[in-house]
């Protein structure tokens, strides 16, 4: 593979929390997700305001040749700029933090739709009661 410096790889790999730094994590615990995927990459990336992506959803990393991770083509000269970054670490890093941020916001969605609908489902609860009182 030839390298191209207009453009930048990012493996999803670089985000999985399960692994070390010696094998393959390349941001901070603080900005590492559980189960990465491709799509969510995608997206984290977006959220930062790198707009010009081109997913590979078929590669394997080269020391993880036995896994099909996928990896996200970044426009290198745009992703510099979204991120207001100097390296591809610091456009990593920017990434992990969008990602992880978006992660939390989904997470808090789910446990207040949750809440909600269990105190729906106990004030129906406390009707039908009543209503089962007063037929008797």
């Amino acid at each position: 593979m030839q390298h191209n410096p207009d453009r930048i790889v990012i493996w999803t790999g670089y985000f999985d929390a399960r692994k070390s730094r010696t094998n393959g994590r390349r941001v901070s615990t603080k900005c590492a997700i559980v189960n990465p995927t491709l799509e969510g990459l995608q997206r984290a990336a977006r959220r930062t305001g790198i707009r010009k992506t081109k997913r590979d959803e078929n590669a394997s990393h080269p020391s993880r040749a036995h896994l099909k991770e996928g990896r996200l083509w970044v426009s290198a000269k745009d992703a510099l700029q979204a991120t207001n970054s100097s390296s591809k670490e610091g456009i990593l890093q920017a990434i992990g933090q969008a990602w992880k941020a978006d992660r939390k916001e989904a997470k808090e969605l789910e446990q207040n739709e949750m809440q909600h609908s269990r105190s729906r489902s106990m004030r129906r609860g406390k009707r039908q009661g009543s209503k089962r009182k007063r037929y008797r």
